[in-house]
């Protein structure tokens, strides 16, 4: 693994020029992810970033330039990649509830690749293309049954709104004839955050043989063959991502026995990744603004929470923390009006801003000692952090995020909520502006 070239005293300096709380994500860390999943993957393969790990333009940008090509799933990550420079025509345009305002915006900014999940969307992707008189090329997402492997969060494989259920699709196949659409090939997700790669990789080999199967039993070209990710990285506690030593070899064996073109790009073979990409390029600094006992509980209170950091807490998934000190003395301009911890106290919640009692980023986590002003950081947040967020609750501003190359840094923004009148086809919801540093 490629260490960071952020410091603590670099991070330290940069909530001083640019405030509590604040992101920070690493382009080294990133590029370091990009190249251990290349040399995991068969070759050759197709990489796409998944946006909705991350879509900050300059995660976005770094990756474009590494080869990766980006997975959206909204306007709003359609805007974050054709900011950071994604031709348009390369995009994949996936996700089940794409409205037909949604897909008419995406073939007039020059998108042709959509995942379909269903019937219902085949003919809204094809309507959408049919009246600008363009053709969309479809991948069918395949909801497989009796997927073998242990994940984190299971996508597919039982009833779900995602992608087509074999016997639907087999007893209706006619149903795949819809004009301004054209099958070109299939997309599998059956899991994320694939928790040992021999599950993972029963999970692609299954879908390449579902794949092959198809490919004869519908009658279609396949030209993209997308088997997915589940690629696992740590998240808000310390650890680094997994290797994957056996991958290669086991898919590029599947691959060759299933489907013998694809060394030759016939089909094109894709995966896709969020997670394992961005999620240790980046951290979240965040200062202790009051220190209190209650009940036998120690609590440390953040100007962070889970409107920061939420980790899909508004879905009941609020993952466990940890956080270290970065620095123990206050920040300046910080007054310390809180008491230290007390004496012996070796475990705290670290508790965030928020008027409600779910925003809680820790229980008994071992952090002594603490006191108002400590700056914490919380590491491996890259993916899944401001915006899985309740970012919107209680109005709180979102941190800055700076973004740091080679130990310098090339961009800090604030990611702004803003209101507009509906007057067109859906105005964008967010927008990173430039911050300044505090003065």
């Amino acid at each position: 693994m490629t260490s960071s070239t952020v410091g603590e005293e670099f991070e330290a300096d940069l909530v001083t020029r640019y405030g509590s709380p604040l992101y920070v994500y690493d382009l080294d860390r990133l590029r370091a992810a990009h190249r251990d999943l290349r040399e995991a993957l068969p070759e050759p393969s197709r990489i796409y970033y998944s946006l909705k790990a991350n879509p900050h333009p300059g995660l976005v940008g770094a990756l474009r330039e590494a080869g990766a090509r980006a997975e959206i799933t909204s306007r709003g990550e359609l805007a974050s990649a054709l900011e950071a420079g994604c031709p348009a025509g390369e995009l994949l345009y996936s996700g089940p509830g794409k409205t037909p305002g949604e897909l008419d915006e995406a073939v007039l900014a020059g998108v042709r690749s959509f995942s379909v999940e269903s019937f219902g969307d085949l003919e809204r992707i094809g309507a959408a293309a049919n009246a600008r008189g363009a053709v969309a090329d479809c991948a069918l997402r395949i909801n497989a049954a009796g997927a073998p492997g242990s994940a984190g969060l299971r996508m597919t494989g039982s009833a779900s709104q995602f992608g087509f259920d074999l016997d639907v699709l087999l007893d209706a196949p006619e149903q795949l004839l819809v004009a301004g659409t054209r099958i070109v090939g299939l997309h599998f997700f059956p899991l994320t955050n694939a928790t040992d790669e021999e599950g993972l990789c029963a999970e692609l080999v299954q879908s390449i043989r579902t794949a092959a199967e198809l490919r004869e039993t519908l009658g279609i070209e396949l030209r993209l063959v997308d088997l997915g990710g589940g690629f696992a990285a740590p998240y808000a506690v310390p650890g680094d991502r997994p290797r994957y030593p056996g991958l290669r070899a086991s898919v590029s064996k599947a691959l060759d026995e299933s489907l013998p073109g694809w060394r030759d790009g016939a089909p094109v073979v894709a995966f896709e990744s969020g997670r394992y990409l961005v999620g240790d390029s980046g951290r979240l600094l965040c200062t202790v603004t009051d220190i209190k006992e209650s009940r036998g509980t120690s609590y440390a209170v953040l100007d962070s929470g889970i409107n920061h950091l939420g980790g899909l807490a508004g879905l009941g998934r609020l993952l466990p923390m940890s956080a270290k000190p970065l620095r123990e003395q206050p920040l300046d301009g910080v007054v310390a009006t809180g008491a230290p911890g007390p004496e012996g106290a070796e475990r705290v919640t670290l508790a965030g801003p928020l008027c409600t009692p779910a925003d809680v980023l820790g229980r008994a986590v071992p952090l002594p000692g603490l006191s108002p002003g400590t700056v914490l950081a919380f590491p491996n947040v890259g993916a899944y952090g401001l915006t899985a967020s309740l970012l919107g609750f209680l109005g709180h501003p979102a941190p800055a995020e700076v973004v740091v190359d080679g130990g310098e840094v090339v961009s800090v923004t604030r990611l702004a909520l803003q209101r507009h009148q509906v007057t067109g086809p859906g105005p964008r919801a967010t927008q990173h502006t430039a911050v300044k540093e505090l003065t």
